[in-house]
């Protein structure tokens, strides 16, 4: 009797991944809702600082069985950017005679992501757990920035347009979710994505930061299935 409640027990993983790979394929598309958290990076003497910011993404995914999954996603949120000179050692006009102690900038930036991701799930009565892994493009598109200068002996700081450039890079993407079948159709989804990339180099007035960062991203949205 012990042998045989043993057997079952090791054999519980095999039964369900050959239910989870006897399920349909499924392609749905979905939207989704998402914050955007991203921490603060420092070099070059500068530290760069993303605000927090709310996006929303589309996917399109279809699963073959737990081992191949894929999906395009388009994802759009504003990523606006704070600068700060780390150096405070005072810069000095002879001309005209004050003393630059302080140095910030802000630019108002548009954060566009497309990426290709492999998906791994299991099918479960109407849940389906999954974990995705991928990569693409990150373009900050750069709309207008300022540059805030604090003087010795001025009350108040001086403010002045900058240029601002954009930026390209790739990014690594990872996470891991649900899906829950609420109408033979339409779902929810929820879910964690986690983006790795360059910190964008932005404005003319500050030295790239030069370091990676990460953004983290929870999401809840909807899925329609084909």
């Amino acid at each position: 009797m012990h042998l045989s409640k043993m057997h079952r027990v090791w054999m519980l993983p095999f039964f369900l991944v050959s239910i989870a790979a006897a399920a349909p394929a499924q392609t749905d598309v979905a939207l989704s809702f998402y914050g955007a958290f991203t921490g603060s990076t420092t070099g070059n003497g500068v530290t760069q600082s993303p605000a927090n910011q709310a996006g929303g993404m589309v996917e399109l995914r279809h699963i073959s069985n737990p081992l191949v999954g894929y999906e395009a996603t388009y994802s759009y949120n504003r990523a606006n950017q704070k600068y700060l000179s780390t150096v405070f050692v005072p810069v000095c006009s002879p001309v005209q005679g004050i003393c630059l102690i302080e140095r910030a900038g802000t630019v108002a930036n548009n954060a566009h992501e497309i990426t290709g991701d492999w998906i791994f799930s299991l099918k479960l009565a109407n849940l389906r757990p999954f974990a995705l892994a991928g990569g693409g493009l990150l373009v900050n598109a750069a709309s207008s920035a300022n540059v805030f200068g604090c003087y010795v002996g001025v009350p108040a700081c001086l403010t002045s347009p900058a240029s601002t450039q954009s930026s390209t890079t790739g990014v690594f993407v990872y996470g891991a979710g649900l899906d829950w079948g609420l109408l033979p159709h339409l779902g929810l989804r929820l879910q964690y994505r986690g983006n790795v990339y360059k910190a964008p180099d932005l404005i003319g007035a500050f030295q790239s930061t030069n370091s990676f960062t990460h953004t983290a991203e929870p999401m809840i949205g909807a899925y329609f299935r084909f």
